[in-house]
This record gives C-alpha cells, sequence and structure tokens, in this order.
C-alpha cells in the first residue's frame, strides 16, 4: 500500500513481535520521532499482520525476523508495502544477517536488545529520504499518470493526475523529476495557444505522447488528434498522406481521399520525425503553414483547413539545417513553442515510477501477481543507461512480467542486457589517446593507500552525493545495497 502523500496525516506504524511485551516497547518509538505518528498496531502473530498489510496503508513496518521465521520470509511482507520503511530486528544480530535482510526488503537491522534512540534515529534518516511529490505532480509510484485537459487550462492549473481506471493508453505522460515538472508546466502554458510546437528528443522519451497531451489539455480537444511518422512513409507517397489525392492522380489512386491534413480540420496534426522530410515537400508545408491552405495531389481547386501543427524529432535541428537536409525559413516557421524531452538516464528519478507503473498495468493485463522490485533489482534498473529510454524499459518490464512469476522481480529476472555491467554503451577505448598520455609521476610505496581505504572514500562520497540515499549511491556505484552495508561493517570492525 506504501506511505501517504505528504505529512499532513499521522504516519502509520505497524509492530510484529511473538513478544507482546517487546511489541509495546518498540512501538514507544513513535513518541521520539519527528513526526506525527497514528496510535501504533501492533501483531504477535504473521496472519493478521500479512493481511493489513495487504489491504490497508502502512509507512513504517518493525519486524521481528524469529517471529516470522527467518530473514527469508521477509519478502513477502516488503511486497505487500512497497512504500514503507521497513525496518528488521533480531536477536540473532551478524553482518551476515542484517545483510540478508536487506537482500529480502528491509531498510535497515538492528540488533536485540536496542535503544529506542537507536531506532528513532535509522527510522527518521529513512523518512526524510521519502520526500513528498510536489501537488503539481503528486501521484503514487504505481499508477500511470494521465495529463488532463481543464476545463480553463493556465499556467496556474497544473496538470492533475488521473485515475489508472480513466487512463487511456496513449494519453499517459508520466514523471515526477524536476526535468519532466518542468515538461509538465510547459505544456499547460502551450496548449491553450495556437502557436506550432516544436518537440524534440531521443527515440522512445514520449514525443508522441508530449503531443497528445497537448491536444487534450487545448480547445481543439473535442476534435481529432492525427499523427503522421514521416519516417515510416516513403518518401513518394509521403505528400499524398498529408495533403490527400484525387482519384487517377497516380497509379493505384482509384479513389478520392482526404490528407492527414484534412482530417486534422479543428483538431491537431502532429508530424513525428520531420527530419525525414524531403526539402521539396518541406516547401510545400512552408507554404500550408503561412496560408492554411493546400492541394490534393492531381486536383487544382485548394483547399482551407485550421490545424494545429505539433512537430517532432529526434536530430539536432541545427545541425540539419547546416547540413543542408532541412529548410531554416522552415524551422523558424515550426520552432515557435519548443519542447525538449530529456533522455531516462538525464532524469533517474523517473526510472522507478515508470517501472512501477509498467508492472502494475502488465501484472492485470498478463494475470501475474508481481508487487514491486527487489533491492538488487531496483539497483540495476536505476543505475542501467537505458539507451532506447521509456520504450526500452516498457518493453523490458514486459518481458519480465511474461517471462517470470513471482511476488517481486529479482535481479535473475532482468534480461541479460540489462544484468551484464559490462554492457556500457560508448565504453569505446580511443588506443591512440590513451597512448598518448603522460605518464603520471612515480609516487613512494607508502604514499599508495590499501584498496580497502580507496573504497570507502568512494561509497562514503557517493553517499554524501544523495545525502545518504544508500539504493541511489548503490545506483550510481553499480553495486547492491547490501554490499554498502557490508563494507560499512567492515570499516566498523577494522576501528575497534
Amino acid at each position: 500500500m506504501g506511505s501517504k502523500e505528504g505529512n499532513a496525516l499521522p504516519v502509520i506504524v505497524r509492530v510484529l513481535d511473538a513478544s507482546a511485551s517487546e511489541a509495546a516497547r518498540t512501538s514507544a518509538v513513535c513518541a521520539k520521532l519527528f513526526t506525527s505518528c497514528a496510535d501504533p498496531i501492533l501483531y504477535t502473530d504473521s496472519a493478521s499482520c500479512l493481511q493489513d498489510l495487504a489491504d490497508k496503508s502502512t509507512d513504517i513496518l518493525i519486524i521481528d525476523l524469529e517471529t516470522i521465521g527467518g530473514d527469508e520470509a521477509l519478502e513477502a511482507y516488503a511486497v505487500r508495502c512497497p512504500k514503507a520503511v521497513i525496518m528488521a530486528v533480531s536477536a540473532k544480530g551478524s553482518v551476515s544477517r542484517a545483510v540478508s535482510a536487506m537482500r529480502s526488503g528491509a531498510h535497515d537491522f538492528l540488533t536485540k536488545p536496542f535503544s529506542l534512540d537507536a531506532l528513532a534515529t535509522k527510522i527518521a534518516f529513512q523518512l526524510k529520504q521519502r520526500k513528498p511529490v510536489p501537488d503539481a505532480v503528486s501521484v503514487e509510484a504505481s499508477a500511470p499518470i494521465e495529463l488532463t485537459r481543464a476545463p480553463d487550462p493556465s499556467p496556474s492549473k497544473p496538470l492533475t493526475p488521473s485515475s489508472p481506471e480513466h487512463s487511456p493508453g496513449p494519453g499517459r505522460l508520466i514523471g515526477v523529476s524536476v526535468q519532466m515538472r518542468e515538461v509538465h508546466e510547459q505544456i499547460a502554458r502551450m496548449a491553450p495557444s495556437q502557436a506550432p510546437v516544436f518537440i524534440t528528443g531521443e527515440s522512445g522519451t514520449g514525443k508522441e505522447l508530449c503531443a497528445n497531451a497537448i491536444h487534450d489539455l487545448s480547445e481543439r480537444n473535442p476534435n481529432r488528434f492525427v499523427a503522421l511518422n514521416c519516417a515510416a512513409i516513403p518518401r513518394d507517397l509521403i505528400e499524398s498522406e498529408i495533403f490527400g489525392y484525387m482519384r487517377g492522380a497516380f497509379t493505384g489512386a482509384t479513389e478520392n481521399r482526404a490528407g492527414a491534413a484534412e482530417q486534422a480540420d479543428g483538431g491537431t496534426l502532429f508530424l513525428d520525425e520531420i527530419g525525414e522530410m524531403d526539402l521539396m515537400l518541406q516547401s510545400k508545408l512552408l507554404r500550408f503553414l503561412q496560408t492554411g491552405t493546400f492541394q490534393r495531389l492531381g486536383d487544382t481547386q485548394s483547399r482551407q483547413v485550421d490545424a494545429r501543427i505539433i512537430c517532432a524529432t529526434n536530430r539536432n535541428p541545427v545541425a540539419e539545417i547546416t547540413a543542408g537536409r532541412f529548410r531554416e525559413d522552415l524551422y523558424y516557421r515550426l520552432h515557435v513553442l519548443p519542447v525538449h524531452l530529456p533522455p531516462l538516464r538525464e532524469r533517474r528519478d523517473d526510472i522507478l515510477p515508470l517501472a512501477e507503473a509498467f508492472l502494475t498495468r502488465y501484472s492485470a493485463e498478463e494475470r501475474r501477481s508481481f508487487k514491486g522490485f527487489d533491492a538488487d533489482a531496483e539497483a540495476r534498473i536505476l543505475s542501467y543507461s537505458w539507451p532506447g529510454n521509456v520504450r526500452q524499459l516498457e518493453n523490458t518490464v514486459r518481458q519480465i512480467v511474461v517471462m517470470n512469476e513471482g511476488a517481486a522481480v529479482t535481479f535473475d529476472m532482468l534480461p541479460m542486457i540489462i544484468r551484464d555491467q559490462s554492457g556500457r554503451p560508448n565504453a569505446v577505448i580511443d588506443l591512440s589517446r590513451e597512448r598518448s598520455r603522460v605518464s603520471a609521476p612515480s609516487r613512494p610505496f607508502g604514499a599508495i593507500e590499501p584498496l580497502w581505504a580507496q573504497e570507502r572514500k568512494i561509497i562514503e562520497d557517493a553517499l554524501d552525493a544523495f545525502d545518504g540515499n544508500i539504493a541511489m549511491a548503490a545506483a550510481a556505484l553499480e553495486i547492491s545495497p547490501s554490499t554498502i552495508y557490508r563494507k560499512r561493517q567492515s570499516w566498523t570492525a577494522r576501528s575497534i
């Protein structure tokens, strides 16, 4: 069920311990937390706790490993409350036990007997990592976001999420990162205008979804949104696809046919991959933009339509102009309201919400029981570069759902191309540059730090960069969160 958004409502704390007195003692931690808590719910048996986790909201779960039969059983609890802070406690503490508990879904581990102050400190740290999503894009991570049309769109009215049940498939644009919040704001500002929109971004970043969202938020929403992929149509047919044709205009033209521009009258015409358009056709498109008139292929009559133009490309338009493949005057005519969709690797805050949304959708579609991702799978998903962007992530999650079964997606369920950390794109070494480098001056043996000390510096720098968030630091370093926990334990042992 996960935690609630923001801090307006009291935090829900659940404690599972076979000893009623231990459960009561542990629940006293609520008085030491910086946030208000509802009356803690205590359990002495696993079954009732599991049932409530599946049906009710949970923000903090403190669970005794002996009560549930060991750390291996923790996964069943973690997948039922993927957004909750899970603290594992045990009278049989060890580094291996702690690592195993974190692999199974715990965020931290304490050995009994522990002080309430130590428990409160660990819980408070985890709660601070779960910052509430701003209202403009607040959304349950597992729910797809749909950009919905307000009665009177304006910059002061942010895009709001609708329920998944009413979300049309192509109308969703998921994103909670700073970059995507800016895109959402741009869309809200652009939608009421009639000016052309120019969308840029790599393949798979969601350019058509962005165009669709602009149309949905505009006054043209009741009329058609017509999309045409210029790269998917042969060059000798694209003119007839845009402007239509008359019977007998060419071999095979057995009837009159309205083109995409005519079909979009009163609505929106989306020209995807416009950089693939032939220069001759670009001049005809420019005339259409200037006058709103065109002629069907084989016709002498001019027709006029009122269609808003949105175009997109995965190329650099300025470079295309310099290379002579794109008309400069057409570019300035189209490039009135620019939108850039960042690649997924530059907005990593969106990766898990996207993956969870896709997992929810395809688990329901394929009748699977997946509820989330385990810690190792999350870390690898976050660290992978996703060269195919959102489209690759969606197809990967769908493949996992179809080919596997379980309560949580594990690291081993990820496709080999995702699991293989050595398979990084653009990792080509320039040997000539390597040879020409000046050799580093030799240093005395004593000036070289031991490996464990260098590892410690790297890991601590990563933790500092992510404000102590172990999962994010592990993702950046391309290691398991449990590795960081184990290393920290070893450093503590060295200092004793």
